[in-house]
C-alpha cells in the first residue's frame, strides 16, 4: 500500500509518469514504517523537478502546529548499528560552505527552503502545536544537515526534499541505493563509514526523460541530524 500511494502521489504532483526508486529493499523502510506518504509528494515534489533552482510548491501544505519538546529515544531502532557512507556535495559546486537558515514554523505549518543547497522542508498542519524557531545548518563537505532545536518531535510527518543536482550523483546513474539516515551524535565525523540510528522512509525520484536521479524525498518525525548515504 505504501508503495502504491507513493507512486500515485508522485504522478499527480509532477503531472505525469515518473519513476520512483525504493532506496532500500522494502523490509526496513516500508514494512516497518507504515506512515502515509501521500502528503509527502503533494507538498514537496513540485520543488524537486528543477535541476538547478529550488522552487516552492504551488500550493502550501495544511500547515502544522508547533512541535513538542522532548528527548528522542535512542538505541531502540532496528537500524541502530548500521554503518553507511555519507554522500558528498558536488565537487564542481564552488559554494560549498556551511549554510544556516532560521525560520519560525507555527500551527499553520509552512515550508523552509535552503536554495543554496537544494533543500526543502515541508511542515503540514498539525506537525507542531505552537510557534517554534527552526534552524537548519548544512555540512560543508557532505549532504548532511543539523536541524534544531535538538530533541524536537513532530506530531505529523515532515517532508524533506533534497535536489541531487547539488550532490556527487548529479548526472549519474546510481550504482547503489541512496538512504536517508538519522545520526544521533551532532558532532560525529562523517568520514568513512558512519554509524546511524535510523533509516527513514525514503524515495529517489528519477527524471522521466533521462532516468537520472533528480531528488531524494524522505519523512522525519524528530530532529536533529540527517544525512544522505549509501551502503
Amino acid at each position: 500500500m505504501f508503495t502504491n500511494e507513493l507512486k500515485l502521489g508522485i504522478s499527480v504532483a509532477l503531472g505525469g509518469a515518473v519513476t520512483p526508486v525504493n532506496l532500500r529493499p522494502g523490509q526496513i523502510v516500508i514494512n516497518r514504517l507504515r506512515r502515509s506518504f501521500s502528503l509527502l509528494v503533494a507538498a514537496s515534489l513540485l520543488a524537486s523537478c528543477s535541476d538547478s533552482v529550488l522552487r516552492s510548491p504551488t500550493a502550501p501544505l495544511d500547515a502544522a502546529p508547533a512541535a513538542e519538546q522532548g528527548s528522542v529515544k535512542t538505541g531502540t531502532s532496528p537500524d541502530a548499528g548500521l554503518e553507511l557512507k555519507a554522500l558528498w556535495w558536488n565537487r564542481d559546486w564552488k559554494a560549498r560552505e556551511v549554510v544556516t537558515v532560521k525560520q519560525t514554523i507555527n500551527p499553520a505549518g509552512g515550508i523552509i527552503s535552503v536554495p543554496r543547497t537544494g533543500l526543502t522542508m515541508s511542515f503540514p498542519a498539525g506537525a507542531v502545536s505552537a510557534p517554534i524557531e527552526i534552524t537548519v545548518t548544512s555540512d560543508d563537505k557532505y549532504v548532511a544537515y543539523k536541524m534544531e532545536p535538538t530533541g524536537t518531535q513532530f506530531l505529523k510527518d515532515v517532508t524533506v526534499t533534497q535536489l541531487l543536482s547539488f550532490t556527487e550523483v548529479s548526472g549519474r546513474r546510481l550504482k547503489t541505493p541512496l538512504l536517508a539516515a538519522y545520526i544521533s551524535d551532532d558532532k560525529l565525523p562523517l568520514t568513512g563509514k558512519v554509524p546511524v540510528l535510523e533509516i527513514e522512509p525514503s524515495q529517489t525520484i528519477l527524471s522521466p526523460s533521462t532516468g537520472l536521479p533528480e531528488s531524494q524525498v524522505w519523512l522525519i518525525r524528530h530532529f536533529s541530524r540527517y544525512m544522505l548515504a549509501s551502503d
